[in-house]
């Protein structure tokens, strides 16, 4: 599948600075601990609707992964998936008369005009589901072997109970894993399962839908063994970070974590576990299901900055929950326009100590929130006639855009 284009990511001066992450699996900051090339895997989006700000926070967030890691002399292999072919596309093909494909392929292409607009950086590999049919064969092929999969009917099912760490990412009770295991696509109810809450690896060709010819008979592969295999296949077990929504801790992450583990016999399939808040609207959470979505196209559309847009949401801390407002993407616009003054005046205030300062901030957990003040004061000296280094914009300006992915242009 094609991925977006790279944009440029300027040099900037100083050192970069090792990067703390708050780790899901061990409910507490850990310091990122890359070889030369980090690692990174993002589950990507299901395709049968346009780009909402929720995931726009997301994949923003694991930019900036990328980011400090960067800044810090790593390269990055980043790989990426799309869920593009899963029941809710399904659904969303049938519900509007279109093809299930001819969906897929248009809102894939708007995700990635999206994330282009935002300076987000692309994957190494971008993955889709249909493509890696042969690999997830593979891998539950050898699930059967080991005795970690069985079937019920024509189905195939992955066996929570061969794994003794499951529940290791989340460390929800039984009774949370169930109720978030009916509500995110899992099947508790299904007669014949070993375990109510064993997921499905292959499901047998329903009427209707589409199908692949393997040795398992027709059929499709289930979720989570999806982005298992595509994340073995790309960047081996033990990889650095594992990201996604925080909705994706259970079941996606918590099940493809269990079937790693019993795939390759190793632990951890991730060394970090991050996930992002969810991005509310009029009181609950923005999601396709609830149809509570602000766009990113539709943003664009009436005439928004992608940057602005981009600030409105690097305004908020990645981990946290919060609700969109007009204000959020008014504030964004002020700021780029303040930023954009400062960056392109004759002199101003030493950058050296706020470059510093918005590393420190980036390097503890992605604060930035806390890096945005920074600059924001810096520009404030700026406005206010302060400084004399006539370097200083050009050299903030490369690190709000090689920091922050915020590019600072006097059109």
């Amino acid at each position: 599948m094609e991925t977006w284009c790279q944009p440029p990511v300027p040099s900037v001066p100083g050192d970069g600075r090792v990067l703390t992450l708050y780790d899901t699996a061990s409910a507490e900051l850990r310091a990122t601990s890359p070889e030369a090339t980090a690692r990174l895997y993002v589950c990507g989006i299901t395709p049968y609707d346009a780009t909402h700000l929720g995931h726009a926070a997301t994949y923003v967030a694991f930019d900036l992964v990328q980011r400090v890691w960067m800044d810090a002399g790593h390269s990055i292999h980043y790989v990426q998936n799309v869920t593009d072919v899963d029941d809710p596309l399904l659904e969303r093909a049938v519900a509007t008369g279109q093809d299930w494909s001819d969906l897929a392929r248009a809102e894939t292409a708007l995700f990635r005009d999206d994330m282009t607009a935002l300076g987000v950086l692309p994957p190494r590999e971008y993955v889709g589901a249909v493509e890696s049919i042969p690999l997830v064969v593979d891998r539950i092929d050898e699930l059967l072997a080991s005795g970690a999969a069985y079937r019920v009917d024509k189905d195939i099912y992955f066996s929570t109970a061969e794994d003794a760490d499951f529940g290791f990412v989340s460390s929800y009770d039984r009774e949370k894993m169930l109720a978030l295991f009916a509500e995110r696509g899992g099947d508790p109810a299904r007669e014949g399962k070993r375990d109510a809450l064993d997921p499905l690896l292959w499901q047998a060709e329903r009427r209707g839908e589409p199908a692949w010819d393997t040795h398992f008979g027709h059929g499709r592969p289930g979720w989570h063994i999806e982005c298992t295999a595509i994340a073995l296949h790309h960047l081996g077990n033990g990889f650095d970070v594992q990201g996604g929504g925080s909705d994706l801790i259970f079941p996606h992450h918590e099940m493809g974590t269990s079937q790693a583990h019993l795939l390759t016999g190793d632990r951890p399939f991730a060394r970090h576990f991050v996930h992002a808040g969810m991005v509310g609207l009029n009181g609950q959470k923005m999601s396709k299901s609830k149809g509570n979505l602000v766009f990113v196209s539709r943003l664009r559309d009436d005439g928004h900055e992608p940057m602005a847009i981009r600030l409105a949401l690097l305004a908020h801390h990645y981990r946290s929950d919060w609700e969109w407002t007009d204000g959020d993407l008014t504030q964004g616009e002020d700021r780029l326009h303040r930023w954009t003054f400062a960056a392109t005046a004759d002199r101003g205030p030493a950058s050296g100590p706020v470059i510093e300062a918005v590393r420190a901030a980036l390097a503890h957990d992605l604060d930035a929130p806390t890096a945005l003040a920074v600059i924001d004061a810096w520009a404030e000296r700026v406005a206010s006639g302060a400084g004399e280094d006539r370097e200083a914009p050009r050299q903030m300006a490369e690190a709000a855009n090689g920091l922050l992915g915020v590019v600072l242009r006097d059109d």
